[in-house]
């Protein structure tokens, strides 16, 4: 199967190293990895070059845009822009530059994919360092694809419409492509390394626009509400739940467009419930 990726990369100096040494010692080797230095003020693209110019299928590109941190919008704009320069493909994955693979990753998924052909979506597990050990980065269930780390098969990516400009855009491709019948699947022995935790960079302002984000995948009041108190409960900070609540009411109020249909907001809304009446 063909394998491109597109890695993103913004000031990532630091970690791409890593990153892409893991790329490279693959038991199975994508066909290309394509970088997208972000407007980097660091060396970011130095490094990615040197890869480059080492193995022929790590391309690297330069993207001049604005300095404005866009939660969402920016990494899916810059993903969009490395989308264009990439080859045909039967994977095409959204990578973030400050992971660490395991060797065998790609043969893993290529196995997955090649023996299930409903299969959408597939990923490993993140993990992060606490002392001198690796844990499960323990902000969503071990079900979820993490933004970091998705890979599509190029049927799924194309019925679901790509990757949504905005916050939310690493939970609504995962629902569009169940509304699709398309299944997804992570692989628990995968173990993949974030070294930079989620959450770097975001500030409580942030909140509002996730907030929006409900709105626009057409959560409803009752659902929003759900979701941001979880999160604040799991950011351990109250006032993060009404900063939410208050990005979904603005959202509401001046009719920002949605992310989904009527029809896939419906199957969204039956989807989550389903999921809370489960757990109880």
């Amino acid at each position: 199967m063909q394998i491109s990726i597109v890695i993103p990369a913004h000031n990532e100096a630091a970690y791409i190293k890593d990153c892409l040494n893991s790329f490279v010692a693959q038991t199975y080797l994508p066909n290309e990895v394509i970088v997208v230095d972000d407007n980097s003020s660091d060396n970011t693209f130095d490094i990615a070059q040197g890869f480059a110019q080492k193995h022929p299928w790590i391309k690297v590109f330069q993207r001049k845009s604005k300095d404005e941190h866009v939660p969402g919008k920016k990494v899916v704009d810059t993903f969009h822009f490395g989308l264009a320069q990439t080859s045909d493909f039967d994977l095409i994955g959204k990578f973030d530059a400050d992971i660490i693979l395991p060797p065998q990753y790609f043969e893993t998924m290529v196995n997955r994919f090649q023996s299930n052909w409903k299969l959408g979506m597939c990923s490993g597990l993140l993990y992060i360092k606490k002392e001198d050990n690796w844990v499960y980065e323990n902000i969503s269930d071990k079900t979820h694809i993490r933004g970091p780390i998705k890979l599509y098969h190029k049927a799924c990516f194309n019925k679901i419409g790509g990757l949504r400009p905005g916050v939310g855009w690493d939970t609504v491709d995962t629902l569009l492509a169940k509304y699709h019948n398309f299944e997804t699947e992570t692989i628990p022995e995968l173990h993949v390394k974030h070294l930079r935790s989620t959450g770097h960079g975001y500030s409580s302002q942030n909140f509002l626009v996730k907030g929006e984000a409900l709105y626009k995948m057409r959560y409803g009041i009752v659902l929003a509400k759900i979701a941001a108190l979880k999160m604040a409960w799991q950011a351990k900070s109250p006032k993060l739940y009404v900063q939410t609540i208050f990005g979904f009411l603005n959202a509401f109020l001046r009719q920002k467009p949605h992310y989904v249909t009527r029809q896939e907001g419906k199957f969204i809304r039956m989807y989550r419930w389903k999921g809370i009446w489960s757990k109880l």
